[in-house]
């Protein structure tokens, strides 16, 4: 039976790693050039659209206690070219000079708005909230909800607008999510930030997301998403999503609950964000909605398997395949042939398991170090959603910007 058990874990265990591990790897590449298809509204040149009537499109902004970051995401903005703009702020109770900040720009600039945060009404979350009441006095046909942190290329609504109007295979989109180029600074930020992209890539099939409007298919990224007015009241607004933290994933499955596509591409051509400064930073951003993404009954533990499986798992099989090599030889045994399988099989996994970091580092300008520290991100990736999950089932929510809503 020791026998039996020790050939299984030094023979057969680093295929299963192996084949989970080229799972990964296998729809990372071949999701990578649909993620990048943004890259074809890129190539329309601005000036081509001087003759006709610009779109207009109402950039909405929540911010609470942004006063380091909503300037910086202001000025980005009002440099859009070939677009008639309006920039709407809702200062969400900031107790630092977020208000006063956007208020001096809008005083030089027109085009920009203050609004003023109200109580927040029971059953909201406050960013959910905030982007509601954006929408309400929204003026324009179409719709840029944009996190306070983020920096806009001039060029990005335009480009944001053409991509919005391109038709996919299962129809017109109702709502496009970019996905920022990620700032990262701290090593918890190489880490960790870039698990949103190694997730979406690796188990997301973008061809199904692009030719049905099932809700299994949602995703996006809550930090930018552009929407047309019609296609907003269609899937409910934020009303939908109230209580939500995880605009991300579940703003794209109110769209697809009511019939309509989603889609989400590479934004990093468009727009810059820095999410987090500090490994607290980081913990707690994750932990505030991951039991909406992950962290739930119904995910946690499949993504366990398919994350340790791929990523940790090779390392201990060989470790142990190794460990068996080194008694046989202190035994003065010969080296079986399913240590050997062992230790190449794993080896290879390994090897497979880090395509989408490194692919993801090179093509989409993430941290080298974060990427050959791949296994201790995924360690620490799956701490966080057990934590999360730990935390739900104790009715513990923490807390974000200095509340729970």
């Amino acid at each position: 039976m020791i026998a039996w058990m020790e050939w299984f874990l030094i023979a057969i265990l680093p295929f299963v790693s192996l084949a989970l591990a080229a799972l990964a790897a296998g729809m990372f590449v071949s999701n990578l050039p649909l993620f990048m298809d943004g890259e074809s509204a890129s190539h329309c040149d601005p000036s081509e659209s001087n003759n006709a009537d610009p779109p207009r499109v109402s950039v909405l902004i929540p911010a609470r206690n942004e006063e380091g970051s909503i300037a910086a995401c202001l000025e980005s903005v009002l440099q859009a070219v070939q677009v008639d703009l309006e920039v709407v702020v809702l200062d969400d109770g900031s107790t630092d000079q977020t208000g006063a900040i956007v208020r001096g720009i809008a005083e030089r600039d027109s085009r920009v708005k203050l609004m003023e945060g109200i109580e927040l009404p029971e059953g909201w979350n406050g960013k959910q909230h905030a982007c509601y009441r954006l929408a309400q006095h929204a003026k324009h046909e179409h719709l840029l909800f944009l996190d306070a942190d983020v920096r806009l290329n001039p060029i990005a609504i335009i480009h944001l607008w053409h991509r919005f109007s391109v038709e996919q295979d299962g129809g017109e989109i109702g709502l496009l999510s970019a996905f920022p180029r990620q700032e990262t600074g701290t090593l918890s930020e190489k880490l960790l930030i870039p698990m949103m992209h190694f997730i979406l890539l690796s188990y997301l099939p973008f061809a199904r997301m692009r030719g049905s409007a099932h809700p299994a298919y949602a995703s996006g990224c809550g930090q930018l998403f552009f929407t047309a007015q019609a296609s907003y009241q269609a899937a409910g607004t934020h009303a939908a999503i109230r209580s939500s933290r995880h605009d991300g994933l579940k703003l794209p499955k109110a769209f697809r609950e009511n019939g309509m596509l989603t889609d989400c591409v590479d934004g990093s051509r468009w727009a810059v964000c820095r999410m987090y400064t500090s490994a607290g930073e980081v913990v707690q951003g994750l932990l505030k909605n991951a039991n909406e993404g992950i962290a739930n009954s119904r995910l946690l533990i499949p993504f366990t398997i398919l994350l340790g499986g791929a990523n940790l798992l090779p390392w201990i099989t060989l470790v142990m395949a190794l460990a068996k090599r080194s008694s046989l030889i202190a035994d003065g045994l010969p080296i079986t042939t399913s240590v050997v399988i062992g230790i190449l099989v794993s080896l290879i996994a390994i090897l497979v398991s880090y395509v989408p970091r490194m692919i993801a580092a090179i093509r989409l300008g993430q941290s080298i170090t974060g990427a050959v520290l791949h296994p201790i991100a995924i360690v620490s990736f799956l701490l966080i959603q057990w934590w999360a999950f730990w935390n739900h089932l104790r009715g513990r929510q923490v807390t974000w910007r200095g509340r729970l809503g």
